[in-house]
């Protein structure tokens, strides 16, 4: 399997930020970067850079792991819900992923001419601990497509991108989907240019990487 050079990150979600960025640093020996706070929709994260597999080549692609919990210092307004599942995660899981593609726009209208749905465009932003400013556009679902198999589309314009950052680096080996119908999954990632990624049949809908750490082999 081929992970595709437009891989922007993996969101691994977790329910309590701070404990879960501690589990992550004992379990690989690295301890991730924090953030920052995504302000209004009550997250925050902890970033580590990936570095995919077999890839030798300069430059290399700028990929990493984001882990994204509750913000303890935000309070939400009563009945608002915070983005990509994260209220509903009991324990830490892969939750999505996302790609970066080359012709945000021209991706995107392909898509729907394709017939594939990858929700509406926003445009979103958090400054970083040093007090730089990050800009993005991403696309948005109400609910994670196939249970967050389908990558949500990002692209970061002028802004740099996270992993361009002094982040420490783990080697993702692999990243696996699996389905229930394998077939359904992968009409979007063709659109992406994504389709070599690995899509398996299987009872529980879930997203699988394996990460090379100082640690040795990890699983998340």
């Amino acid at each position: 399997m081929t992970i595709t050079q437009t891989l922007d990150h993996l969101v691994y979600v977790v329910p309590d930020l701070e404990a879960g960025v501690a589990e992550f640093a004992e379990a690989t020996g690295v301890q991730p970067v924090f953030g920052g706070a995504h302000v209004g929709r009550g997250t925050a994260n902890y970033l580590v850079r990936l570095q995919p597999a077999g890839w030798a080549e300069e430059p290399r692609p700028l990929t990493c792991l984001e882990i994204l919990g509750p913000d303890p210092e935000q309070e939400l307004e009563e009945g608002a819900v915070r983005p990509l599942g994260v209220d509903d995660v009991t324990e830490p899981r892969l939750q999505t992923w996302a790609i970066h593609p080359a012709g945000f726009d021209a991706v995107i209208a392909r898509a729907q001419q394709e017939g594939v749905d990858f929700g509406e465009v926003q445009d979103l932003s958090r400054r970083t601990p040093e007090g730089e400013l990050l800009e993005w556009r991403l696309t948005v679902r109400g609910a994670l497509p196939f249970g967050g198999l389908q990558p949500f589309l990002i692209d970061w314009g002028d802004s740099p991108h996270p992993a361009s950052k002094d982040l420490p680096v783990l080697t993702l080996e692999s990243l696996t989907l699996v389905h229930s119908d394998a077939s359904v999954v992968r009409p979007p990632l063709g659109v992406l240019g994504a389709d070599s990624t690995d899509v398996e049949q299987g009872t529980e809908v879930g997203m699988t990487a394996q990460l090379t750490t100082p640690n040795g082999n990890v699983t998340l």
